[in-house]
């Protein structure tokens, strides 16, 4: 006997070997084989795992990974670009978060709660695309009968009731009247032809006031559901609203998709979900390492507070049991994939039972320019097929020469080396400010045609990036 993860999690990449997982990832991610060999793997391993009988299936935990490299190298977009490959739960959480206030900052169970609402949302989404044709089909009756209000039954008006038809009316007639001017309605109603009406609905509005609990507290602590226990009283009131039919029509969907929708199992779906194929992307991990191994020995309060952090999150990663308002969570095969810069600290500087639980290391590379060319030009959501086509929204066709688009990457490299390395989100900065002018003047220009090439780029960039305390500021 198999352990199955949902369907639609476990279809979208149960046929993908390490080899196509990368090939994907690389439509995104320029460079750093190791770490997508790395995620490749620990994805592929999750989908071995469910052909194993549940005794074993049991005992086969995630191996955790922790990406060491500096900022802006892809740490980030790889878990996330895996995350999404898997149509996996995916949570990106900062270490330093936790020690914001005092020596506690927010609770660190507060990450599996978050991600377990992040899976409620996502099952509650498919499970509202399962019933959408059902629920629009319920709707348009509802919306019908505000646009034709039905009759008195022609059974009831047959019996002579006062003030009605006349009683010999033939009642099967009347009702092929009604059905065939409500097919009329119907058939208006789907060609559009009602849009510009307005029709009266109820709307019910939330009175639930909102409010965050703050300073490692949270709703499951406290042990008590505020909704449940007042009952009806934040369930809102319901209130006319004056709608066009098809701002009608979308509202009434949407009450009769979440009538459809059981909640109860979204629930138990989510849990299922998270337990077996949650992501917890744990950024900033460096930033909660003593340095030189010495917490608590001669640092004083800093360094207590990121060893005691170290500690809470031990056990999550460890495997233990996180009460959430949808059921008890088990972490114990959430994959875990921790990332630092390291420049201070080192990973041996973290506490040796966290260091254990990853037990993958892979070492990301500094970007280089021949790396900045292709991040610009070969990504589907490359930076140059971007600002094209946001500009072409202007009627603006903007084109980049390969010669501006390695100036480009020179200015970029450059700066990095002379200020601080902060990798591909340079670009960003550098892109932004070469096209300062169009940007600004592209409503104005018109239908025009502009080619960015390497004497433009040259006047934009060069006196900035000449000056290095310019620079330092500017870019």
């Amino acid at each position: 006997m198999a352990i199955f993860l949902p369907e639609r999690t476990a279809s979208a990449a149960d046929s993908l070997t390490p080899r196509e997982i990368v090939a994907e990832l690389d439509k995104y991610v320029i460079g750093q084989a190791k770490a997508k060999r790395a995620v490749a793997i620990a994805l592929r391993n999750r989908m071995r795992r469910q052909q194993l009988p549940p005794d074993m299936a049991e005992e086969v935990t995630p191996k955790n990974i922790l990406m060491i490299g500096p900022t802006g190298v892809g740490k980030t977009e790889i878990a996330r670009r895996l995350a999404r490959l898997a149509q996996s739960p995916f949570i990106k959480v900062e270490a330093s978060k936790f020690t914001e206030v005092g020596y506690v900052g927010r609770d660190v169970e507060s990450m599996v709660r978050d991600l377990v609402e992040l899976a409620v949302d996502m099952v509650r989404a498919e499970q509202a695309d399962e019933v959408r044709e059902k629920a629009r089909a319920a709707a348009e009756e509802r919306l019908l009968d505000l646009l034709l209000p039905p009759s008195r039954p022609v059974e009831e008006r047959h019996r002579g009731v006062p003030g009605d038809s006349m009683p010999g009316e033939d009642p099967s007639a009347a009702r092929e009247q009604a059905t065939r001017t409500r097919e009329r309605m119907r058939e208006s109603l789907r060609g559009g032809r009602l849009d510009d009406r307005v029709v009266e609905i109820e709307v019910r509005e939330s009175a639930m006031p909102s409010f965050e609990i703050i300073a490692g507290t949270s709703v499951e602590e406290i042990g008590v559901n505020l909704k449940d226990m007042m009952g009806n009283m934040f369930q809102g009131r319901s209130k006319s609203r004056r709608l066009k039919v098809p701002d009608a029509l979308a509202h009434l969907t949407s009450e009769e998709e979440s009538k459809l929708v059981d909640m109860e199992s979204v629930g138990k779906s989510a849990v299922q979900r998270v337990e077996h194929a949650g992501i917890i992307f744990i950024d900033e991990i460096d930033k909660i390492a003593s340095r030189d191994g010495m917490a608590g020995g001669g640092h004083g309060g800093p360094d207590v507070s990121r060893e005691g952090v170290q500690r809470d999150i031990l056990p999550i990663v460890e495997g233990t049991t996180v009460n959430t308002k949808h059921g008890m969570v088990k972490t114990d095969h959430i994959l875990f994939i921790a990332a630092g810069a390291f420049h201070v600290s080192k990973p041996s500087d973290l506490i040796p039972e966290l260091q254990g639980r990853f037990p993958i290391r892979v070492e990301l590379e500094p970007l280089t320019r021949d790396d900045f060319v292709r991040i610009l030009t070969e990504p589907r959501n490359a930076l140059v097929k971007q600002y094209v086509a946001l500009l072409g929204t202007e009627e603006l066709e903007l084109t980049f020469t390969p010669g501006a688009v390695g100036r480009i990457a020179d200015f970029a490299a450059r700066v990095n080396d002379a200020t601080e390395n902060i990798g591909a989100r340079r670009l960003h900065t550098v892109m932004e400010r070469l096209l300062d002018e169009l940007s600004f003047e592209a409503p104005d220009l018109g239908h025009k045609a502009v080619t960015i090439d390497e004497a433009y780029v040259d006047r934009m960039l060069a006196d900035i990036v000449r000056n290095e305390d310019l620079s330092r500021y500017i870019l």
